[in-house]
């Protein structure tokens, strides 16, 4: 009888866990653990780590479930702790399995062996582990799935050395975990009674909201309490619909804007979102002083340094569905809350060349067919892109709500490896972000998915340019880049492309996009914006 190994016991668990999806690099390590790959699994392979984890978060979030990536010792997991630090903070459940040297060798510090292999990720992973037994390591991935998939979820780490995987082992126990919990019945009483009697109450959304697919039951409360409804600063979704007459915008992630935006209502609801993100300092109040602020989140680190107001230690969904239930109906109209003035779309630029941005957004906002998903990392144009590009589903944006570039093309690539048939992922990225992890082009060519990649090319780095201008920096060195040929780029790597400058020449290359079984590269020329003003988060 052949003996159960540690590597039967974890294939077993993934299989039962429905990880059976491994996105990886491998080296010399990790061999043993691909022994008898199993036929039921399959590999995606990334030509660099980073690309790896931001595409097992992709999938992660298309799935709905943890994403299992493999990586190589040290060198393979620093590579990839970018995109590690991007997961952590946008709370994506990745389990990330790292090789190491065999047991006996470690001792004299071999080559391509971690000296500190449970250090090296932290702080940006959940839980990390390098078990003291070959035959503790598949309850240590089971505990290390359960934790990342716990609310808040994200990224855990675990080491594992290479003779390990041959070792005898058990199999591991089914087990189920029920990660929902509220707050308090007096904390979720004294919220409600709150916004029972506010003249003007705000709801503010975070990533949490759609984290926890809670954005129906959001929308309930913003409707029968007669809220207006901002999303917070830089989130990594969106969590209500943006055609909502309800909804008001993007807080952007400047304190005194915050205040001057947040004034005029007395209570603040922010839910699933850090209170609050900010990229740029100002002094002054966090809210406005004759507000009241309550925040709701799952995650006890990000209540204890909020800095103001009362904090509900609870996961969203719960929360807000406990909150409904004492919500007084009647209270929005008999204290005469009023809808916000309807945002609207703004005018469409008049071609050019290059293009403007808003013609660009106006353009591919007129070719999105339903359903599609949006992956967007071009922070100079982030701000024109929501004023323009409304996200009305559930899951149709995903950004990086970290700020670390190379994070959207693989991104997209993980999520369009789950797109349902007929539908397109579609990733909006700047000419610098994409070369942080252009590799990703190739992984998608490897397994033809349904994804459109739209580059625009400002040459160069504009929201840093933008940045420096407030300070007085006309001319900020390294911030130019020039003399890249992205649809070629694109087919060497096996994508197919084209390069536009007109609007009439975007719209038939999204058509040809469209119409492409895999994925399709487009390069749109866009108009750099030098005014000294300019502010990427303003409105």
């Amino acid at each position: 009888m052949t003996e159960f190994t540690v590597r039967d016991a974890v294939f077993d668990f993934c299989r039962r866990t429905g990880m059976t999806t491994v996105f990886g690099n491998p080296g010399s390590t990790e061999l043993k653990m691909f022994r008898d790959f199993p036929s039921d699994f399959s590999y995606v392979l990334a030509l660099q780590e980073s690309v790896a984890v931001a595409a097992a978060a992709g999938h992660a979030l298309g799935t709905g479930g943890a994403a299992l990536v493999n990586l190589h010792s040290a060198g393979g997991v620093g590579h990839s702790l970018g995109a590690v630090f991007n997961a952590h903070r946008d709370r994506v459940p990745v389990v990330i399995v790292a090789g190491q040297q065999g047991r006996a060798m470690l001792p004299t510090r071999p080559f391509l062996s971690a000296d500190e292999p449970a250090e090296f990720p932290r702080p940006y992973v959940k839980w990390s582990r390098q078990p003291a037994r070959a035959e503790d390591v598949p309850a240590a991935f089971a505990e290390a799935y359960r934790v990342a998939m716990t609310h808040p979820r994200g990224p855990v780490f675990l080491s594992v050395p290479e003779d390990d995987w041959e070792r005898p082992a058990e199999p591991v126990p089914d087990r189920v975990v029920h990660g929902d919990f509220q707050a308090s019945p007096e904390a979720l009483a004294e919220l409600a009674e709150a916004l029972n009697t506010a003249r003007n109450p705000v709801i503010v959304v975070g990533p949490g909201v759609e984290d926890e697919l809670a954005q129906p039951l959001v929308a309930e409360l913003a409707e029968r309490t007669g809220a207006h409804v901002w999303i917070s600063p830089l989130s990594g979704r969106s969590g209500f619909p943006e055609d909502h007459p309800q909804f008001r915008g993007f807080l952007p992630p400047v304190r005194d804007h915050i205040v001057e935006r947040l004034t005029g209502h007395d209570v603040i609801v922010a839910l699933g979102a850090p209170v609050f993100v900010y990229h740029v300092h100002a002094e002054g109040p966090y809210v406005p002083a004759d507000a009241r602020l309550f925040h709701l989140d799952c995650d006890p680190e990000q209540t204890a340094w909020t800095p103001v107001g009362t904090s509900l230690l609870t996961t969203v969904r719960s929360g807000v569905t406990g909150l409904l239930e004492l919500i007084d109906d009647g209270a929005a109209a008999r204290l005469g809350r009023t809808a916000p003035e309807p945002r609207g779309l703004p005018a469409t630029p008049r071609e050019t060349d290059p293009m403007d941005i808003g013609l660009v957004l106006d353009t591919l906002r007129g070719a999105l067919a339903p359903g599609t998903v949006i992956v967007e990392e071009c922070p100079s144009h982030r701000d024109a892109f929501h004023a323009r590009v409304p996200i009305t589903e559930t899951g149709g944006f995903l950004t990086t709500g970290s700020g670390a570039l190379g994070w959207g093309l693989p991104l997209a690539v993980g999520r369009a490896l789950t797109a349902a048939d007929g539908q397109r992922i579609v990733c909006v990225i700047g000419d610098g972000s994409i070369m942080y992890s252009v590799q990703g082009l190739w992984t998608a060519a490897q397994h033809n998915v349904p994804l459109t990649v739209v580059v625009l090319n400002n040459n160069g780095y504009g929201a840093v340019k933008a940045l420096g201008r407030r300070i007085g920096l006309d001319h900020m060195p390294g911030t130019d880049i020039r003399g890249i040929d992205f649809p070629a780029v694109a087919a060497g790597l096996g994508v197919p492309g084209a390069q536009v400058r007109s609007s009439a020449d975007f719209g038939k290359a999204l058509e040809e996009a469209a119409g492409t079984d895999g994925p399709f590269l487009i390069e749109v020329a866009v108009a750099r914006d030098e005014s000294p003003a300019y502010e990427p988060w303003a409105r």
